[in-house]
């Protein structure tokens, strides 16, 4: 009797973690970056377009909350969803990019491969764009071009990431395309595009090499000039006005896909539940709405259709890198 009773106080004792154990963990969304870039919107559009679905109050417990892990230009976050503690994870989410993609195609990443994580969904397409201070002096591309063909040394441009990011390529291809050789230009490395378009607010850059997304913001805000778009046509909304390169003389063009992964051994029950809530999400007219005001455009791809596009792109990043010799 003595004994059956210790044996029932013990269980008692253990209920408390055994009930916890079977409450799902928050839904997270982790951003790669500092707060204010694009990476900080893609994951504010993934919670909003949860939310509708009520994804975070059935499925994780509670709403999403956005945390943030930069470092290494998305490297950091990166190994901590993908090689430690975190890799099995049913409810985190991490946003990437199509830099995260020629990241890993490059090799910042170490020996991570596009097949190390589960991609999980596309939510919106983002272009590259030129931009200075409202109260510059250049107006035009035309005139940013000219001031670096005379005096590159007293421009310093803005990108997020290091020689051969995505912000370093878009600068480099137009001044390929003037006549001017990259190595000669003064980029300064910052960790995501809101601490970019904060040191031009600063003048500490007088030009940021970003994405529309980002300038959709600060444009809106008459903080910014954007100068270029690096899109097929006119974008429709905020930067409607806004010329593309193309018509400006320069053929270059930088669409950048946005979405999230999850970590390569979240079961797949879970993995698949999180791509058909994304697929519901997306399919209403609320997300398009909610995806405008992000400054993204319509791209939506899920589960196997997202990794075939993401191992291709990856793939095609690294030849590119290749040919500019910026390979490791």
């Amino acid at each position: 009797m003595t004994m059956l009773r210790s044996l029932f106080l013990s269980l008692l004792c253990l209920l408390p973690a055994l009930v916890a154990a079977q409450v799902s963990t928050p839904a997270e969304c982790v951003v790669p970056s500092k707060p204010g870039g694009a990476m900080d919107l893609t994951c504010k559009l993934a919670k909003k377009g949860l939310a509708q679905e009520g994804v975070a109050a059935t499925s994780a417990g509670s709403a999403m909350r956005i945390s943030y892990l930069p470092g290494g230009i998305g490297a950091v976050a990166w190994h901590s969803m993908a090689s430690q503690r975190r890799r099995a994870e049913p409810n985190t989410l991490v946003a990437f990019s199509g830099g995260s993609l020629l990241n890993l195609a490059q090799g910042k990443f170490g020996n991570a491969k596009a097949g190390d994580v589960r991609w999980v969904a596309a939510l919106g397409a983002d272009y590259g764009m030129i931009a200075v201070r409202s109260d510059s002096p250049y107006k035009t591309l035309a005139d940013l071009i000219a001031a670096l063909r005379q005096h590159p040394d007293k421009v310093l441009i803005g990108v997020s990431g290091t020689i051969g990011s995505q912000d370093w390529l878009k600068m480099a291809l137009l001044a390929r395309h003037a006549g001017i050789d990259p190595k000669v230009l003064r980029f300064v490395a910052l960790e995501g595009g809101g601490e970019v378009f904060t040191a031009m607010q600063a003048d500490y850059v007088q030009v940021v090499s970003g994405d529309t997304s980002e300038a959709t913001l600060n444009a809106s805000a008459n903080h910014a000039r954007v100068l270029a778009v690096l899109s097929e046509k006119r974008l429709p909304g905020v930067l409607a006005n806004v010329p593309t390169a193309r018509e400006q003389g320069f053929d270059v063009v930088w669409p950048i896909i946005r979405g999230v992964w999850m970590g390569p051994q979240v079961p797949e029950a879970d993995y698949q539940r999180w791509v058909a809530t994304f697929e519901r999400a997306m399919a209403t007219p609320q997300f398009a709405e909610w995806r405008a005001q992000a400054g993204l455009y319509p791209f939506a791809l899920t589960g196997p259709k997202l990794t075939a596009y993401v191992k291709k792109a990856v793939d095609e990043y690294a030849r590119q890198a290749n040919e500019l010799g910026l390979m490791r």
